[in-house]
């Protein structure tokens, strides 16, 4: 019996399990949220900005997940089926986002060293790997996509996205070592995404006009 012909997995569990993860993950973050100040001290407006790099850290660990929740939501908007395989690779998901919250607390105390932004870029790294693994699961070894929402061609531009994501994470990972603060700062706005993305897309819609008018 391949792994197609197994009995099929109630998906719809393994995404209310996700999300309810993922919100748990979201949530941890807040917990590294702290005033560390004297009972007795009487709270000044700049006491509220001594901790900005835990908000820093914060911000840019709730966008990431948020993000990443987006795209794995998206994901489960065209996938209509699971194997044992790509379940797996949502556990490997999973694992990286409930991960972030320490990677996050690293970062925001060791705010700017390279070991703590390396860490960091590395568990968004192996997030977009398992994002990854998780669409070409579906879409490549198993067809469980489906074609009435998804044409051909979207499958290909919904591929290069989550390939971008993994490119800028690498990319951060190697910037971590030379130029940790540039490294933050792409986590951060994700620039050679936008931008390729942007490219990449322009191209893909005069492809499609000349097609048209043919």
């Amino acid at each position: 019996m391949n792994e197609i012909d197994k009995p099929e997995i109630a998906y719809e569990r393994v995404l209310f399990f996700s999300d309810a993860i993922v919100a748990i993950a979201i949530t941890l973050l807040a917990l590294d949220l702290k005033l560390e100040l004297p009972e007795d001290h009487h709270l000044s407006f700049q006491d509220l900005l001594l901790p900005w790099k835990n908000y820093l850290a914060f911000f840019l660990s709730f966008v990431n997940i948020a993000s990443f929740w987006r795209t794995h939501h998206q994901m489960y908007t065209y996938i209509n089926r699971m194997s044992q395989r790509t379940l797996s690779y949502n556990i490997g998901w999973l694992f990286f986002i409930v991960t972030l919250p320490f990677s996050t607390s690293v970062l925001s105390t060791h705010f700017g060293d390279s070991a703590a932004i390396f860490l960091y870029s590395l568990n968004i790294m192996a997030l977009s790997i398992f994002q990854n693994f998780i669409w070409d699961s579906s879409d490549i070894t198993n067809d469980f996509i489906d074609g009435t929402k998804l044409s051909a061609p979207g499958r290909g531009r919904f591929r290069v996205l989550v390939n971008f994501d993994m490119a800028n994470a690498l990319l951060c990972l190697l910037l971590s070592f030379f130029f940790p603060k540039a490294a933050f700062f792409l986590l951060f706005f994700k620039l050679p995404v936008f931008f390729f993305m942007t490219i990449y897309l322009a191209r893909q819609r005069r492809k499609d006009a000349r097609e048209n008018r043919a």
